[in-house]
């Protein structure tokens, strides 16, 4: 065989097994990239994305858009060659695997907790437009959640009330982990609560809720330390005044709070908040209407330009990070808290581009 010929033959062998190396072997990988976007003003499967009764509504127009990002899934190993397409893409990000799915979770763990993230982001959304409107949204704090196997499980349940600890008002969840850990491990704690099947009762019945119940729970050492726990999570509900639903399945995380608020303040106001514009956004949202940073904002702000987006709402904590490749065509708009998303909302439907308070990269 000619050595021209033997050369030749031999690189396509090398080719062809680094193919077969670059198909076959997994790398540690994940990818990001941009997710479906849904107008929170508008229809999703056929529903209302926001279903509000009780209550006058308006009529709304332009778009007002929650942003999502889709990845790879927990089970799905990228071989190299999409690794490097991945990397070449200026519209996808490939990642360690361990950033989307830390070794110490499972999967459903993992989806438990984004599923929790978008409910309450979804209660916070109601509260903070609510708040914003000045409709008043009464709150309690209630047992989140109790830890398997922990001194509270079977005296203590999710939804409970807490009224009192040891005889002391409760008047915020941060206050029982206070009061607990005023004991010493071993101890006997007094909890005054309201049963969530009363509480649960009351709140459909629109009465207050009747009686509470003493409840005593020995605490015992927390992991690490010498704290007194009693292995309960506790966080707050509310009452709103009038039915809001949140329509909208396969989305998980907190990011679309800001969104869903401003869409819910939309519905229930007169004023056209878009004057008929095009405006997406992210940002998770506290029951205060502060506007908090999210992940994968890149994929984001791609995803609401490809689907017609002129305006991003974007934390501001988000903004150097979404600002160094900006799509073109899109103008980004920070946001500290919903009253400042509301202010730019009125500057873009007025057409005053100029005035926004806008992200940079430095």
């Amino acid at each position: 065989m000619p050595r021209r010929t033997a050369t030749m033959l031999a690189s396509l062998l090398t080719l062809i097994a680094l193919l077969c190396v670059g198909v076959l072997i997994p790398v540690p990988y994940a990818e990001m990239s941009p997710g479906p976007t849904v107008n929170t003003l508008g229809d999703h499967d056929g529903e209302p994305v926001l279903q509000i009764s009780g209550h006058k509504t308006y009529p709304t127009s332009g778009h007002l858009n929650m942003t999502t990002v889709r990845v790879t899934g927990s089970q799905y190993r990228m071989n190299m060659i999409e690794a490097v397409y991945g990397w070449l893409d200026h519209d996808k990000l490939v990642v360690p695997h361990s950033t989307l799915y830390p070794d110490d979770k499972s999967p459903d763990q993992l989806n438990q907790e984004t599923a929790e993230e978008f409910s309450q982001s979804q209660e916070s959304a109601k509260v903070a437009a609510l708040k914003q409107l000045d409709i008043p949204v009464p709150t309690r704090v209630v047992v989140s959640s109790v830890v398997k196997a922990s001194p509270a499980e079977g005296a203590l349940h999710a939804g409970d009330v807490i009224k009192a600890v040891d005889g002391s008002e409760v008047r915020q969840p941060g206050d029982v982990a206070k009061f607990v850990t005023r004991h010493k491990p071993g101890e006997k704690v007094a909890f005054t609560v309201v049963p969530a099947k009363e509480a649960a009762a009351a709140e459909k019945e629109k009465r207050q809720p009747r009686g509470t119940e003493s409840v005593t729970v020995v605490t015992r050492e927390a992991p690490g330390d010498k704290r007194a726990i009693v292995g309960i999570q506790a966080g707050t509900a509310h009452t709103f005044p009038f039915p809001i639903n949140i329509k909208l399945a396969d989305v998980g995380g907190p990011s679309a709070g800001l969104m869903f608020a401003l869409g819910i303040v939309d519905k229930l106001t007169p004023d056209d908040l878009t004057g008929g514009k095009f405006v997406a956004g992210t940002g998770t949202i506290d029951d205060d209407g502060k506007v908090g940073p999210i992940g994968g904002i890149e994929m984001k702000t791609v995803g609401a330009r490809n689907k017609g987006a002129r305006f991003f709402l974007t934390p501001k904590d988000n903004c150097a990070a979404a600002a160094k490749d900006t799509p073109s065509g899109l103008t980004l708009v920070k946001v500290e808290t919903i009253g400042d998303a509301l202010k730019s909302l009125e500057k873009i439907r007025k057409g005053d581009a100029a005035g926004l308070p806008r992200c940079t990269a430095g």
